[in-house]
């Protein structure tokens, strides 16, 4: 069970990682909201674009928890 739990902590820390070198990337906003759209799409959900900055703003507010708990 051990093994199980490194498993889920690394894949957290995989996807926050990610999710932080796109949202923090030297990119202007609409395209880095563009990428994320896209990639969804992709994936078969699709967002307007209320939704979009929605769930931008969630993950920009999240991140910058992890960073303040992190200090």
């Amino acid at each position: 069970m051990k093994a199980l739990d490194y498993l889920v902590a690394f894949l957290g820390g995989a996807v926050i990682g990610a999710a932080a070198g796109i949202l923090l990337a030297p990119e202007k906003g609409t395209d880095t909201r563009e990428r994320i759209a896209e990639a969804l799409r992709k994936r078969g959900i699709k967002l307007n674009r209320k939704d979009m900055d929605a769930l931008v703003d969630d993950i920009t507010e999240e991140l910058g928890n992890v960073v303040d708990t992190a200090e």
